[in-house]
């Protein structure tokens, strides 16, 4: 076990951000996890930097709107507690190594792991970051992951015709993935204007309004039910519709009726937890991770990470953050 020298002894208590109640949450000590009994991996000290809040899924947990059902399957990363409260949640840091291998002590790493000034993890956990990429983009990386596997279930090919409905970072992300794709034609789509000069300054042909019905791949992730029946108004013959948002325990109301049958349209769920069938006989979670953090390496995307504040201000934060959404992408937590 080596220890960075420029870094402080590491104290035996951290300090996490708790969700304590519905629309409330603490700063609280918390231990950090030391118990290495049948461990199969060396345990590593990470101080943390940043961190990004992925505003969807943190909603539905800072309000208590995770489905009972759902509990397990919403288990992040290192959480603890327990749906809906207290819980300590979170998946995208970004940190410094300070004690562990010789070969990761001050390397700058991802994990997946709640808000939380310092942790120890086993070093499978720890992706390190690119040579290129900054640590201060590099909280996008869960969201980027989400992007790719939603590309993956889409399964776009040259010269496409895509419509993306809904510009939060994962809509964003996926819209300029898409683009890059040769001969693509991406239309961006969302009815907050405010979405309009982000897009464009990623590249992309925005519309506040539902565009022609002759699209070959439409991907929803605005969140809203009345995203998902512009989405599927969008598909064209034999097309795709591709369900990227998760609505916790709000009930969905989806227009099945009209054209969706005479066009044989296909309404396909995404979600990231799970790597898309076809793929597992070559792709893992770590290596699809490592891809996220690679496709980050561009400037451009900076443009995603809209506010900052640091980590002692959350409990005054946290709520104006999650809800206020019509300017807020990736907000970034300073460590």
């Amino acid at each position: 076990m080596h220890r960075d020298p420029d870094e402080p002894n590491t104290e035996s208590m951290a300090r996490a951000w708790w969700v304590t109640g519905a629309g409330k949450g603490e700063i609280l000590e918390t231990p950090l996890v030391t118990s290495d009994d049948e461990q199969k991996d060396e345990l590593v000290t990470v101080q943390a930097l940043y961190s990004g809040i992925s505003r969807g899924t943190e909603s539905l947990v800072f309000h208590g709107r995770v489905p009972k059902s759902e509990y397990a399957a919403m288990r992040a990363p290192f959480q603890e507690g327990d749906f809906p409260c207290p819980v300590k949640y979170g998946y995208a840091s970004v940190g410094k190594v300070v004690e562990g291998p010789a070969e990761l002590v001050g390397q700058t790493v991802f994990c997946l792991y709640p808000h939380q000034n310092c942790y120890r993890v086993p070093a499978s956990a720890l992706t390190p970051l690119p040579k290129d990429l900054p640590a201060e983009r590099a909280i996008l990386a869960a969201n980027m992951e989400t992007a790719v596997n939603g590309l993956w279930d889409g399964a776009p090919a040259v010269g496409d015709r895509i419509a993306v409905v809904g510009l939060g970072v994962v809509g964003l992300l996926v819209a300029w993935l898409a683009s890059r794709i040769p001969g693509a034609r991406v239309t961006a789509i969302d009815t907050n204007p405010e979405r309009q000069a982000v897009a464009e300054q990623l590249g992309l042909t925005f519309s506040s309004e539902s565009a022609p019905d002759d699209h070959d791949l439409v991907i929803h992730a605005s969140g809203h039910p009345s995203g998902l029946e512009t989405a599927l108004g969008l598909a064209g013959q034999e097309a795709t519709i591709v369900e990227m948002s998760w609505y916790g325990d709000q009930l969905v109301s989806a227009p099945l009726g009209a054209a969706f049958h005479p066009r044989r349209l296909t309404l396909k769920s995404s979600q990231v937890g799970q790597i898309v069938p076809s793929r597992v006989p070559r792709w893992d979670y770590r290596k699809r991770l490592a891809l996220a953090l690679e496709l980050l390496q561009n400037e451009a995307l900076d443009v995603l990470i809209t506010g900052e504040c640091k980590f002692d201000d959350l409990p005054k934060s946290m709520a104006r953050i999650l809800i206020d959404g019509r300017d807020t992408l990736c907000h970034r937590v300073v460590y």
